[in-house]
């Protein structure tokens, strides 16, 4: 997956606090995380790993050989005419021997459920990439989330300030009671104190998403205005069946009923005969022979060669090859059992997914609309205040009730970039293209609330 991000992104140069910033876009951040996210990094060694199991388990099909040499030398004599050093008979062996195995059923199924296995590793694997982009894509969003939050707690407390500066003026000329000048301050001090806290949180989401490309990022671009928000395209059962056959989660479980139900084959196997094909060489040479006056001879080279056929049957092993035949069983039922909780468990997220797009679009219509009653009421009791008709509490009520609707209606556009990218994920069809796709609704601004 990592081969879609090979081209280069380049962020638009803005000017930013009076410095020219470069602001990153989502794709230059997702290729930064594919090489540097410890989770996906992790993921790819451990399937790397696993697949030296396929290795290990073919490898009981395949000739076995074997090459030994041995130097001997040794002494031999009446006792007390024996030296240790003076080891003057020599013997050296040498051989060769090969092994194939013709006949091992128990072998043959665990090295097929063996390739099933990786191929639930390979699925497991999908699903890790595909968690690093939804992993991105929130932490990105998060991040421009936690900017507009912040922009609208300090125009918030702006206006607030505003209010009780102005508050305290009139009171001053007696036109207002002292008791407005302190719920003006109030207001003003609950104002200050949320973008405290508002700048922690921005400081966090900064934090999140350095943690997942392993350096910062202090400007990012930002969604534009016009991002275009629809409906899940077609109906809920199209996705449900999509994801039934895509759901990398799902085919990794039923790739593991696969490997384990050959794997309960291989140790039914195990009762069954096994044979062999053996082959061998040994060379041996010795000067060891003694003449009549006692010294050594050679006794010539001495070699020989052999080829045997082996029939193995398994009679009984203290209910060993038993147990390891109904484990299996038992593990057998368990993947089932397991692949058929993977299979609800993603009908329901696939629904719940599709439902909250569907949500959110109309969420997002409805906050527009919110905004403007809230600016229009707004609007109309201030004009009340300065004519009498309302009094201190009722404007900081109304503009309160802007600014909420402001920061519902920045929730409700990043709610709805995320889950319409977790439903592709829920359904097996998110892939990079749609964080391109997606990156082409992002403006080069410097999204940096500092």
């Amino acid at each position: 997956m990592q081969r879609f991000f090979r081209k280069t992104v380049l962020a638009a140069g803005l000017v930013f606090a009076s410095q020219l910033a470069v602001a990153d876009d989502l794709v230059t951040i997702l290729e930064l995380a594919m090489r540097n996210d410890p989770a996906l990094r992790q993921a790819q060694a451990q399937l790397q790993s696993g697949q030296q199991q396929v290795v290990q388990a073919r490898a009981s099909l395949l000739p076995q050989a074997s090459a030994s040499f041995t130097e001997q030398r040794q002494a031999s004599g009446p006792e007390g005419d024996v030296t240790l050093t003076d080891l003057d008979q020599e013997t050296t062996r040498y051989g060769i021997n090969v092994s194939q195995s013709l006949l091992n059923l128990a072998s043959w199924y665990s090295y097929q459920g063996a390739k099933e296995a990786d191929q639930a590793r390979m699925f497991n694997f999908q699903a890790q990439e595909q968690d690093l982009i939804i992993r991105v894509a929130s932490a990105y969003f998060n991040v421009l989330r936690a900017i507009d939050d912040l922009n609208t707690r300090r125009q918030e407390e702006e206006a607030s300030q505003r209010q009780f500066e102005r508050t305290q003026q009139r009171e001053e000329v007696g036109l207002v009671a002292i008791t407005e000048v302190y719920e003006a301050q109030a207001a003003y001090d609950l104002a200050r104190n949320n973008t405290i806290l508002a700048e922690d949180t921005l400081a966090s989401s900064y934090e999140a998403l350095e943690a997942i490309t392993g350096q910062p990022h202090p400007n990012i671009d930002v969604l534009r205005e016009d991002f275009p928000v629809t409906p899940a395209e077609g109906d809920i059962e199209q996705w449900v069946s999509e994801a039934m056959n895509n759901n990398p989660q799902l085919q990794a479980a039923l790739a593991g009923v696969d490997a384990q139900t050959l794997i309960a084959k291989a140790r039914r196997s195990d009762h069954l005969p096994t044979v062999s094909l053996q082959g061998g060489y040994q060379n041996t040479e010795s000067n060891s022979t003694r003449g009549a006056d006692g010294s050594l001879r050679d006794a010539g080279a001495i070699e020989g060669a052999s080829v045997s056929l082996t029939v193995s049957v398994p009679l009984f092993s203290g209910f060993a090859t038993t147990a390891r035949r109904e484990q299996a069983e038992y593990d057998l039922v368990a993947q089932q059992e397991s692949a058929n909780l993977a299979r609800r468990q993603v009908t329901q997220d696939i629904r719940n997914a599709f439902r909250r797009v569907n949500t959110d679009a109309m969420v997002i219509a409805q906050r527009q609309q919110a905004i403007v009653s809230a600016e229009a009421a707004l609007n109309a009791i201030e004009a009340g205040y300065e004519v009498g008709t309302r009094n201190i509490v009722d404007v900081v009520l109304a503009r309160q009730q802007l600014f909420v609707a402001l920061r519902n209606y920045s929730d409700a556009r990043y709610n709805y970039v995320i889950d319409t990218l977790q439903l592709k994920r829920t359904a097996g069809v998110l892939t990079p293209q749609d964080v391109i796709d997606l990156n082409e609704w992002l403006e080069a601004e410097a999204a940096s609330a500092q």
